[in-house]
């Protein structure tokens, strides 16, 4: 089978690999002269390509946001800076020669069914050649769409902006804080990018003001005793705590372990919205630099004028030299025949958030890595990719079209009652319902029941420790057989950077430590005589 992979990204890489383990003949399509998308670092700006800050540093660990086959590196930060995701997207496609796979410097034109599309399911795709300017049409039997969604920036209309003299950016454009020394700044956004880039130039301008209209709320990197947030809160006995328990009370729980590191009523962050309502911010420095008077939090914009900004309380600013937008991106697949998908305010039917339903019953056009996911989106692309592979296969049938269509239905009813609505909360998931779901269809997902009895102390460390990736490699298709040392050994890869300074003596083992052990698989060992035994 000849799969056509656009894009050679977080998403790209992978695909290309999970064609090759498939046995099938990926073809990559990517326009830019090297890999890694958005985590490729450059100076240059270019209108349709995003890319990170010169500072950006991940905000997902290094064990949950590796592919589930490839663990990054012990030596390498829990949380790295993007020069090492991109030295990781380089050591992954070393090891699997996936650049063999790779036509740079092309750019896809459009995607279209074959004629005979009923019959083959194949696709015609026009590549241009940016270099030659060369445009050459090819049939593929199969296509993965790879492109992301952080591509055209979403400009919303503000009163008298056309009026400000200064400056205006969006976030898509700014790569560090050179040249906006002693400016007086605003930015409008308070998603990551706003927060990073208000923290950042908060350190340099004279002063910034962060607009924002509802607030939010912020999480840190690191949590109790320095674990790294997301692993020790992704697990499955964490879960089955919080869908056992009304949300409201987690809801409270986790408010109140925010407000105890900082009030976020006192730093004017808080919303009225609670916690699970919105995409969170990730920042570790937002408090500090409210704290320190070089950034403050302002409500929404009522209008500009020339040189200020009067925000909806009626308080002005003037004297602005630079307005940030930091208002997020408008996805969507122009090279896509629009009868295949349409994307609309970003809104995309997709089942499962990969496959267009209405497909003639030849479902071999996917897409992948268009999702917002609470959680790292590496493992997650992967594992639409195995997924993707074993449908174009037939090896799993997806359901009928109007079965695909209901479910679709389902989750954008969920995502309104539970988000606050906005632009940006369309392709919403929670990374370990939504890794089970796809690991459902493919049929790897992990049987941690019949692992007890097989293996207890891998059982044990899959439901009490963190989700990583490698859990989905344990069983099914794809199994790999390095799974069960990675996730035995998950924890020292992540603090193997740490160890910088020897101490000069040894921790003695706390048992405070071994009381928990204790008590946890007693309350295992219980659930589990309760649904073998007793249901």
């Amino acid at each position: 089978m000849k799969v056509a992979v656009i894009g050679a990204g977080a998403s790209g890489l992978t695909a290309i690999k999970c064609c090759i383990d498939e046995g099938e003949e990926p073809v990559c399509f990517e326009r830019s002269n090297d890999i890694g998308g958005l985590w490729r670092y450059t100076e240059k700006v270019t209108e349709g390509q995003s890319c990170v800050m010169k500072s950006t540093i991940i905000n997902t660990s290094k064990e949950m946001m590796c592919y589930s086959d490839f663990p990054i590196p012990a030596d390498y930060p829990i949380f790295m800076h993007n020069t090492y995701v991109q030295k990781y997207f380089n050591l992954y496609a070393d090891k699997f020669n996936l650049r063999k796979y790779i036509q740079f410097g092309k750019e896809i034109l459009s995607i279209n069914k074959q004629p005979n599309f009923k019959q083959n399911g194949q696709w015609n795709i026009k590549v241009k050649d940016n270099k030659t300017g060369d445009v050459e049409e090819i049939v593929f039997d199969a296509v993965m769409v790879c492109t992301g969604h952080h591509a055209e920036k979403h400009v919303p209309e503000f009163p008298g902006l056309s009026d400000f003299k200064g400056k205006v950016i969006h976030s898509h454009d700014y790569r560090n804080p050179a040249g906006f020394e002693g400016k007086r700044v605003v930015i409008i956004g308070i998603g990551n990018s706003g927060g990073d880039m208000s923290t950042e130039l908060s350190r340099v301008a004279s002063q910034v003001f962060l607009s924002t209209r509802r607030g939010s709320w912020v999480l840190n990197r690191i949590g109790d005793n320095g674990m790294p947030l997301d692993m020790a809160s992704s697990d499955r006995f964490k879960l089955a705590i919080k869908n056992a328990l009304p949300p409201s009370i987690i809801t409270s729980i986790v408010e109140g372990r925010l407000n105890a590191r900082f009030d976020h009523s006192l730093y004017s962050l808080k919303p009225k919205h609670h916690v699970f309502s919105q995409h969170p911010m990730v920042n570790d420095e937002m408090p500090n630099r409210l704290a320190s008077g070089t950034l403050r939090i302002k409500p929404d914009i009522k209008t500009f004028t020339e040189n200020g900004v009067i925000f909806d309380d009626g308080t002005k600013e003037e004297n602005i030299d630079v307005v940030f937008l930091a208002t997020g991106y408008k996805f969507g697949f122009p090279f896509l025949d629009k009868s295949v998908l349409d994307v609309k305010e970003n809104r995309v039917e997709l089942y499962k958030y990969v496959f267009p339903p209405r497909m003639e019953k030849k479902n071999t056009l996917s897409v992948i890595g268009c999702i917002q996911p609470l959680g790292a989106i590496m493992p997650i692309s992967e594992l639409q990719c195995r997924l993707s592979l074993r449908v174009f296969q037939k090896e799993v049938k997806l359901p009928c079209s109007d079965e695909m269509i209901l479910d679709i239905r389902s989750k954008e009813l969920a995502m309104k009652e539970r988000y606050v609505q906005t632009q940006r909360h369309t392709i919403q998931v929670d990374y370990i319902d939504y890794m089970d779901e796809l690991a459902t269809l493919n049929g790897c997902l992990p049987d941690l029941q019949s692992l007890f009895w097989s293996d207890p102390k891998l059982a044990f460390t899959c439901f009490f420790g963190p989700c990583t990736p490698y859990q989905y490699r344990l069983q099914g298709p794809g199994k790999w057989s390095g799974a069960r040392q990675a996730i035995m050994t998950q924890w020292d890869r992540t603090f193997e950077s740490l160890k910088t300074r020897p101490l000069g003596f040894t921790e003695k083992p706390s048992q405070k430590k071994f009381f928990i052990f204790y008590f946890v698989f007693v309350v295992l060992f219980c659930y589990l005589v309760h649904v073998i035994f007793l249901r």
